[in-house]
């Protein structure tokens, strides 16, 4: 690519995790996450999509209109408001294989952001919950973060007050543990654009 190429575009579509709940400017994942990368020598622009409360059903609908053309990579990051409101693992899995498959057709990478279901849900629904991501990720050819809140997850030492939300020391744990995924789909688009 020459020199004076366009940035690379990536689009954060999650829920609260992504949109920065609780935090001030510039401390959410995709802001944080993008400086980590400048700083690395990568061009890139990270668009925030999250929204809070956003469930994988919000996020299909609204999928084509918060993934804009010319977008290279989406951190697909959703799935953890449908574990907190008990929905039917089968359908949260549903539309995650629907999102993937839209967005590859499109032309897009995906680094789907794994979740795991809350302890206080049961062994019977963990076990319907969490392999929904590593199926997936193998399905479509995908790199899988296996875990999001991967080392923020339960330590009150990174998390606000609610102990769900990851506060700004949270969210840098989470963007160090996510960039070796975020480098592998990044060189992974570089060779196929």
């Amino acid at each position: 690519l020459p020199a004076y190429a366009e940035p690379v575009r990536l689009v954060g579509l999650g829920d609260s995790l992504m949109a920065g709940y609780g935090l001030g400017p510039g401390e959410a994942f995709p802001d944080k996450l993008q400086a980590a990368l400048r700083k690395k020598g990568h061009d890139v622009v990270i668009d925030n999509a999250g929204v809070s409360g956003d469930t994988s059903s919000g996020g299909l609908a609204r999928l084509d209109w918060s993934v804009p053309d010319g977008t290279a990579i989406v951190v697909l990051e959703l799935g953890a408001n449908d574990m907190l409101r008990g929905i039917e693992p089968a359908i949260t899995e549903k539309n995650l294989d629907a999102m993937v498959s839209r967005l590859k057709e499109r032309g897009i990478a995906v680094l789907l952001a794994g979740m795991r279901a809350a302890p206080n849900l049961g062994p019977e629904f963990a076990a319907q919950f969490d392999p929904i991501y590593g199926r997936l990720s193998e399905r479509h050819g995908v790199v899988l973060m296996p875990f999001f809140l991967d080392g923020v997850a339960a330590n009150p030492d990174y998390l606000l007050a609610d102990g769900m939300h990851p506060n700004a020391s949270g969210v840098d744990v989470m963007v160090e543990r996510a960039l070796p995924f975020v480098e592998r789909v990044l060189s992974e688009a570089r060779k196929a654009s």
